[in-house]
């Protein structure tokens, strides 16, 4: 029993970070989409990237060839051969993912200080949520993957490697198509769940309409890149920080000033789609 302790201890106390994330992810997730959606999301989600990594270290599919070094097996939770907190990981990258296209795809309205996604039903479910979601999904690992294989010279430790090196700082191209694929599924399942509303039309247990709660999401994704651009400057991979910043860079820019073109630039119709599929929203107390 004093082992389980210690181990359930040691997950928690050697990956802060993965679990500062996590917890932002319940609240971002839970505010947008309810508890239900997102505890099932949470089990369902973390199935699908167990299996793909258990599946990856065995046969090489879907990411390649690579495999984990048990160095802290004993002190944290590892599941047939692979870290709990990894696993853990997908679920919050894909969450923040998908809110981010959420964002991308929907009409926004500005009320006072509010700023206010008109998603509806129909973009939630939609293909195009699942390939910008996806693909922004497949970015944040661009980012992160570099710099946790350098997980030697900072707080996470080397926990695994590549039995290939690949050509992006020693990360093979196919680990990025095997995260499209698995991003793609994790993404098709919680738009399956985003979609399931109650059908009395009182929202799901858990929604919260603060200002920019809607947001929140977008602000874990943003979090999670500058995270991992900050420990590569701290370990003075400078290479990988640049060119990670510049990946990132041109895509967040024009986010940025094409949300700003869009900002209360939506057809009445739009605002009545997301007012009728949703209606706490706050959008529809100043409905026009």
């Amino acid at each position: 029993m004093q082992e389980v302790i210690n181990i359930a201890i040691g997950t928690f106390a050697m990956r802060p970070y993965v679990f500062a994330f996590f917890a932002a992810y319940l609240i971002a997730g839970v505010f947008h989409l309810g508890w239900r959606a997102i505890f099932l999301f949470t089990v369902i989600g973390y199935l699908i990237s167990f299996a793909s990594e258990f599946s990856s270290i065995h046969t090489g599919f879907p990411y390649g060839w690579y495999y984990y070094i048990n160095a802290t097996q004993g002190r944290e939770l590892w599941i047939a051969g692979v870290p709990f907190f990894d696993s853990l990981s997908y679920v919050f990258l894909c969450y923040c993912s998908y809110s981010t296209a959420i964002f991308i795809l929907s009409p926004l309205k500005r009320s006072g200080f509010n700023l206010i996604p008109l998603e509806t039903i129909s973009i939630r479910k939609s293909f195009a949520a699942l390939v910008v979601g996806s693909l922004l999904q497949v970015y944040l690992d661009i980012v992160t993957d570099p710099v946790a294989l350098q997980g030697n010279r900072w707080f996470l430790g080397q926990i695994y490697g590549y039995n290939t090196p690949g050509i992006h700082f020693g990360v093979p191209v196919s680990n990025y198509l095997g995260w499209w694929l698995v991003s793609a599924v994790m993404i098709f399942a919680l738009q399956r769940l985003a979609i399931r509303l109650p059908k009395n039309g009182n929202r799901p247990a858990g929604v919260t309409t603060f200002p920019l709660s809607q947001l929140l999401g977008v602000v874990l994704y943003l979090s999670v890149i500058a995270f991992n651009l900050t420990v590569a400057l701290l370990i003075g991979e400078m290479t990988i920080a640049i060119s990670s910043f510049f990946i990132v860079f041109l895509p967040f820019v024009l986010v940025f000033i094409l949300a700003l073109r869009r900002i209360n630039n939506y057809k009445k119709e739009e605002l009545g789609d997301h007012v009728r599929d949703f209606p706490w929203s706050p959008a529809s107390i100043s409905k026009k």
